[in-house]
């Protein structure tokens, strides 16, 4: 069955469209019989019966925390006499699609979730809904909804995610205080309060900040505050939805910011010459006043708590409600493995709570041994609720240092009120027309409006040739 299933892609990517599903773009079709074409169902049967050899591409340069959880799912899952092999190059879409084509694709890829879509859409991957059945795993019981909405694509379920990196925003109250800002007045419920707070917070000197007071990252997040606005950038069909009216008010409101701290141009070129992660990041060097950041950036402040003053708080929709949105990465099954079965009990044994737990476990050794961590356990973020919260009740326990202890409060409380950004076949060209749109708006190229109906027909274009809307 392998033999077929090659010679159908190798076929295809001959054929110059291998990115193009055309009328099996319905995600279900080719995908039926373990990626086979002609094949019928919702995918392969899937056995808790397992052995044999199984081959994963990721885990490029694994920390303590792959590593547990690697070291757990191999000796569970190799009691049955499962061996494994790993690839631990990062993943490249150029190699996926080439080596989907020979049909040499190893068992298990780890990739980003927005990708997911794209290669269901292709029949390059497959459904794993008959995995998670044949394990008793409830997707939507054990990760959180929008986490498993990232990898759900034409009523299935195409990869067992793991992680979830929550934006928040993250004040330096340091800049609060001398400006005698409250943290409630970057409420971004409030338009006009929000850009009154990061006004005043900001330093120019001719014309160029110095500091500024808000940092957005209104391109690389424009998804996040469109969701924060009432829109989106993907529908529930999987349709791109950029020129939804709600989205022109969150550009427009974004340009109202900018130009308080001395115009967009002005404030990336200055952002561009932060020092991120190192000894004089703008937190230490007092360069911003508050700016939104997912959760990984508490544990790049963590080596300088005694030299930063952080606090953290949710972004708000404009309905007053906190709001983030998932994102993360996945692990998906190619459709040509051999060993499905096997994959699918290493992937679920690799992101099980027992798994995560361990992974607690050498995060919290870590930090007891680094005097540079200064005790602060930011915790795991990793799609799952109920590892969440028992990792945080082990490992999370209150330290010196009273800004970093809310903070980290703040991206857990958080967490539960994520979104998904929505799960296309084009989505990562949906991704890259949004923030060239919202560059143009910016930079005063385009309206706002002008440049979001650009970017909507670019991104329509990109879905029909992905076989969107076809069957």
């Amino acid at each position: 069955m392998k033999h077929a299933r090659k010679t159908f892609l190798a076929t295809v990517a001959s054929a110059g469209v291998l990115a193009v599903a055309a009328c099996g773009g319905g995600g279900g079709g080719n995908g039926g019989n373990g990626g086979d074409p002609g094949g019928e169902g919702e995918g392969p049967e899937f056995s808790t019966e397992i052995s044999g050899e199984i081959s994963l591409w990721g885990f490029e340069n694994a920390d303590e925390v792959a590593q547990s959880r690697i070291d757990l799912a191999e000796a569970e899952v190799g009691e049955s006499g499962v061996t494994f092999e790993i690839d631990a190059s990062a993943f490249d879409a150029q190699k996926f699609t080439t080596l989907a084509a020979s049909g040499n694709l190893p068992d298990m890829v780890l990739m980003d979730r927005q990708f997911v879509a794209t290669y269901a859409a292709q029949d390059l991957i497959l459904p794993l809904d008959g995995c998670f059945d044949a394990h008793g795993v409830d997707p939507n019981s054990y990760w959180y909804p929008q986490v498993v909405d990232d990898v759900s694509y034409d009523g299935s379920v195409w990869a067992v995610p793991q992680f979830y990196q929550p934006p928040a925003i993250i004040l330096n109250m340091r800049v609060l205080d001398e400006n005698g800002i409250a943290p409630e007045e970057l409420d971004t419920s409030d338009q006009d309060a929000v850009i009154a707070a990061a006004e005043a917070m900001t330093v120019l000197e001719g014309g160029n900040p110095t500091r500024i007071g808000f940092d957005p990252q209104g391109v690389s997040k424009a998804a996040l505050w469109m969701l924060s606005f009432g829109g989106g950038i993907i529908d529930d069909e999987g349709r791109p939805m950029l020129d939804d009216p709600a989205n022109v008010e969150a550009v427009e409101f974004l340009q109202r910011l900018y130009d308080a701290q001395g115009g967009y141009a002005n404030v990336k070129s200055f952002v561009d010459s932060f020092d991120v992660f190192g000894d004089n990041n703008s937190y230490v060097a007092d360069q911003v006043g508050a700016a939104v950041f997912d959760q990984w950036y508490v544990n790049v402040l963590t080596p300088y708590a005694e030299q930063v003053e952080i606090g953290g708080l949710p972004l708000m929709s404009q309905d007053g409600e906190p709001i983030t949105a998932a994102s993360g990465s996945s692990l998906v099954i190619p459709a040509t493995s051999d060993n499905p079965s096997a994959a699918c009990a290493y992937l679920l044994s690799l992101t099980s709570l027992e798994a995560w737990e361990a992974a607690g476990a050498a995060r919290a050794e870590t930090t007891a041994n680094d005097p540079g961590r200064f005790g602060i356990n930011a915790g795991l973020f990793t799609g799952s609720p109920e590892a969440d919260q028992s990792i945080r009740e082990q490992y999370v326990l209150d330290t010196d240092f009273d800004g970093f202890d809310q903070t980290i409060s703040t991206y857990y409380e958080v967490a539960a009120s994520g979104q998904s950004f929505g799960s296309s076949p084009a989505g990562q060209q949906i991704q890259t027309e949004v923030q060239n749109a919202v560059t143009a708006a910016l930079l005063g190229e385009q309206t706002a409006e002008e440049a979001l109906a650009a970017a909507q027909e670019a991104a329509m274009r990109a879905y029909e040739q992905f076989g969107g809307g076809q069957g």
